[in-house]
């Protein structure tokens, strides 16, 4: 299990290195008692053992929005609900599924999106546990990587 979590870390590490500057900041949004982060980077960047084992397809039509939840004041993994969607610009809405990837402190709501080649995409992710609720928006434009 340690060796999947390195795994992981290590791709996503990767992923942020391959990532223009302008996107490299921390992608993050505090609400209320939480420190939200969050990555949207297309599949290809996974190594197939990792999207295998995560059930993820592959495909360079394809997203994966990536969330954790951290505790603001203690830094720990948070252990909630998340739902949400993304519209694109033409106001068609996909329903995202998140999954939840638990792996040593670390926990990971992964889900996988469709999108076609320079489709932006607003996004409205919903965060619950118990009857706190916070909504993380942001947009992000999908670029397709020959």
């Amino acid at each position: 299990m340690n060796n999947l979590k390195s795994t992981i870390l290590t791709v996503l590490a990767a992923m942020l290195a391959l990532l223009s500057p302008h996107t490299f900041a921390e992608q993050k949004e505090t609400l209320g008692e939480w420190d939200v982060h969050y990555i949207v980077v297309g599949t290809p960047f996974l190594t197939p053992e990792v999207a295998s084992s995560y059930g993820i397809v592959r495909s360079k039509f394809n997203a994966l929005v990536n969330i954790s939840v951290l505790d603001k004041a203690t830094g720990e993994a948070q252990r909630v609900d998340v739902s949400g969607n993304a519209k694109n610009l033409l106001g068609n809405t996909r329903q995202l599924t998140f999954k939840k990837v638990e792996e040593g402190d670390a926990i990971y709501y992964l889900a996988v999106l469709p999108f076609r080649d320079q489709e932006t995409f607003r996004f409205n992710i919903d965060v619950k546990k118990g009857t706190t609720k916070q909504t993380l928006k942001f947009q992000q434009k999908m670029f397709v990587d020959e």
